[in-house]
Formats: structure tokens, C-alpha cells, sequence
């Protein structure tokens, strides 16, 4: 959603279409998040075992407030690669989900995803943390995809505004720093560049979120070509406090979709769980 109010038109791009439009994305599953782990290399602990598990989905610029819209035909794509944007964001409005893109409502999202990407949708409340993390966590292992909403930062990061900066991102990974040897070694794969960094096989075993100590998710959103990579942390504080709409935008006139009580009903401590591997 970020901070547009209408989308943007041919002759005045956003700053960030701009530079999408001259650049490529990173593709394959591993290719963009080894170039992420040799910026951050220093960051890592040296005495945890950092396993990756991505899946990766492809890229889209939006076209103004489309953010979680843009999130989900990013996610869809890998089952449903014949897909258009258009035809998510019609559905959305022919649902009376959203009036510019905007998507309020986590419930809505579900039931959205349901619709445009022929899979179950799950709907997670209650905050990010605890038990729901643990499901994320494992459900992003197992290769399946999962719609957050947060506040964006100018770097497209994580940050608490309130909600003034409510966007959404697609999370398609998880870098897991295990305690040593939580993993037998015959079950993943040494990273071909990075030494300290092993990459998940088919034959690696369920998700050690019990033997995790640090956290990261692999993310995309509208606004950008590249995969990020945050905290875990920082995702679940960002997506915790999503209370109200920016004044400026809720005043300017434009009308939008928002649930009875608002965004904090809508957006605040939920996720959306795309079961895109089974039926």
C-alpha cells in the first residue's frame, strides 16, 4: 500500500518504478540471498549452523497502492504461472475488497488468495511471535509462501510507523542459525561460495525452529526488483503495531476499503499462509 494515493501515471513515476524499470531481477532460489549473506557475511555468528530454504518467486513493480495485490501474484506465480496482475486486482474489486489496489484486510487477502490462486489460505491472528512464528517458520520450509503485512521503511525494510507505512511483502524463505550439528551434514547441501552456509536437499528432515537461535526471512514486495532479507524479529514488531492509516492519506479525499474498526482489526498481528503444494 505504502504512501501512494492513486496509481501512478506514464508521465510522473514513482521513484521506485523508475529504477525497476531499468533494472533485471535475480533469479533462481539461492543466486540473490548468497549475494545478500556476502554484504552481511560479518553479521552472522560463527558458532551457529546457517541453514537456506527459499523458494524463489518472481518480481513485479506496482502500480500504485497495489502493494499486497503485487504480493500476491508473486507468491501465486509458482503455481499459477499463467496468472495476471490484472485479472487479481479486477477480482479484488469486483469483491469490493479494495477501491485503488489497497488490500485492509487480512481476512479479505484469504479469501482473495482462495479465489485467484486455487489453494487453501490460511489466516494467522494473534501476533507473530510464540507459536505463530513457529508456524510461519515452518511453513516458509517447507516451500510454501506466506503474505505479511508491515510498515516499509525508505529501505524497504521493516520499521513502526503505526501503520502510517502499512505495505505488504511476500516472504518465500528462511535462513535458520541452528545450534551446531542440529542437522546431519548427509541431509543438506555446503554452500558453493560461502563455506559457513548450507542449503536444504529434498532429503533434509522437518523444520529445528526448536533448535533455531537466530531467525531471517527471505522477502519481496512492490517496490522492489531484489529479495531483502530481515529479522525475524524486526518483521514481528512491524507487523504488531499496524494501528491506523497515514492522516495525510485518510484525508486526501480517495476512498478506500477498510474493515469495521480499521486497520488494527484488519492488518495488526496477521499473516496469510498460501498452502500452494497441496490441493
Amino acid at each position: 500500500m505504502g504512501s501512494e494515493a492513486a496509481p501512478a501515471s506514464s508521465a510522473k513515476k514513482k521513484l521506485y518504478q523508475t529504477i525497476g524499470s531499468s533494472r533485471s531481477p535475480v533469479e533462481g532460489d539461492h543466486t540473490e540471498a548468497r549475494l545478500l549473506l556476502c554484504q552481511r557475511e560479518s553479521s552472522f555468528r560463527t558458532d551457529l549452523q546457517w541453514i537456506l530454504m527459499n523458494t524463489y518467486v518472481p518480481s513485479l513493480i506496482q502500480d500504485g497502492p497495489q502493494c499486497g495485490l503485487v504480493a500476491l501474484w508473486m507468491a501465486a506465480y509458482p503455481r499459477q504461472p499463467t496468472l495476471d496482475v490484472d485479472t487479481v486486482v479486477q477480482t479484488a474489486m469486483q469483491r469490493g475488497f479494495t477501491a485503488q489496489g489497497e488490500m485492509f484486510s487480512a481476512k479479505n487477502m484469504a479469501l482473495l488468495a482462495e479465489e485467484v490462486c486455487s489453494c487453501k489460505a490460511e489466516l494467522l491472528s494473534g501476533g507473530l511471535n510464540g507459536n505463530n512464528a513457529g508456524t510461519i517458520i515452518t511453513h516458509l520450509w517447507g516451500r510454501q509462501p506466506v503474505l505479511i503485512p508491515y510498515d516499509e521503511d525508505y529501505n524497504h525494510e521493516p520499521c513502526q510507523r503505526n501503520g502510517h507505512r502499512a505495505h505488504w511483502a511476500v516472504a518465500s524463505g528462511v535462513l535458520l542459525g541452528l545450534d551446531q550439528g542440529s542437522v546431519s551434514k548427509e541431509h543438506i547441501q555446503p554452500d558453493p561460495t560461502l563455506p559457513w552456509l548450507h542449503l536444504s536437499t529434498n532429503t533434509t528432515p522437518s523444520c529445528p525452529i526448536s533448535s533455531s537461535q537466530e531467525v531471517y526471512i527471505l522477502a519481496k514486495q512492490g517496490k522492489s526488483l531484489r529479495y531483502q532479507l530481515w529479522g525475524w524479529d524486526s518483521v514481528a514488531q512491524s507487523n504488531g503495531q499496524l494501528k491506523t492509516m497515514d492522516p495525510q492519506r485518510a484525508s486526501d479525499g480517495t476512498p478506500y476499503v477498510v474493515p469495521e474498526g480499521g486497520m488494527e482489526v484488519g492488518l495488526a498481528g496477521q499473516a496469510v499462509l498460501l498452502h500452494t503444494r497441496t490441493q
